[in-house]
């Protein structure tokens, strides 16, 4: 059994709001066998890991640390998009859309709450800068798409805009980020935690729309590398 099975069998009885003696009397085990199974000292087994997988509403793949997301399945947009267009389906595109939102929405409020623990307004306001680009960009191609929108309705020529203006005033705040969280680290010398343990215990709700983003631009990034070395 790997030790991440230990660590998210323990984060998820504190998530719980469980003491180990009430969750070992729950799961039908003593409270030292719990400790073992939470501290990696025995590996139960399978019985035990259907129990737990029910008493605290995860799948097994979740438990074992095979997967992200909860229910074990990890949703990769190609798929969301394929069920969105079943036939009969009311939706029609609405589910990825949802779930997008929810996934970077959920992370953006956690990014933004670590850069708020730095005090540092010159991060807070560069990862602002940052993302406002990339929002202004995504929203002016979807309004330059209809030809019967107003073309004057932003004041940076198309032709700029065109030229990446907008790619370079995000890099512009990329670099004050950096310089910022560098100042911080120099100055404070302490960092806001950010291992798996720390974000499910500040983020219960949100941490793991964060992972589920790292992974899905991991897998993504990954595979256009090895797209372009199979060539």
């Amino acid at each position: 059994m790997n030790t991440e099975f230990s660590r998210t069998l323990s984060l998820l009885r504190r998530e719980k709001g469980a003491s180990q003696r009430a969750a070992a009397a729950d799961l039908g085990i003593s409270q030292a066998l719990l400790s073992h199974y939470e501290n990696g000292i025995r590996e139960p087994g399978l019985a035990f890991v259907v129990r737990a997988c029910d008493y605290y509403g995860v799948s097994a793949d979740f438990l074992l640390g095979r997967t992200l997301s909860r229910d074990g399945t990890t949703i990769a947009p190609e798929e969301l998009y394929d069920l969105s267009q079943e036939k009969d389906n009311s939706l029609k595109g609405g589910v990825l859309a949802l779930l997008s939102k929810k996934l970077l929405v959920n992370s953006i409020g956690v990014l933004f709450d670590l850069l708020a623990k730095t005090g540092s307004r010159q991060a807070v306001k560069a990862a602002a800068d940052y993302l406002s680009a990339a929002v202004y960009k995504l929203y002016r191609r979807l309004y330059e798409a209809n030809p019967d929108n107003n073309p004057a309705f932003f004041s940076v020529p198309r032709a700029h805009f065109e030229a990446g203006l907008t790619e370079a005033d995000m890099h512009c705040s990329e670099a004050q980020l950096i310089d910022a969280l560098a100042d911080y680290v120099k100055a404070k010398g302490v960092f806001p935690g950010m291992t798996n343990d720390d974000l499910a215990r500040n983020y219960p709700g949100l941490y793991q729309s964060l992972y589920q983003v790292v992974h899905n631009t991991g897998e993504r990034v990954n595979g256009m590398l090895e797209s372009r070395q199979s060539k």
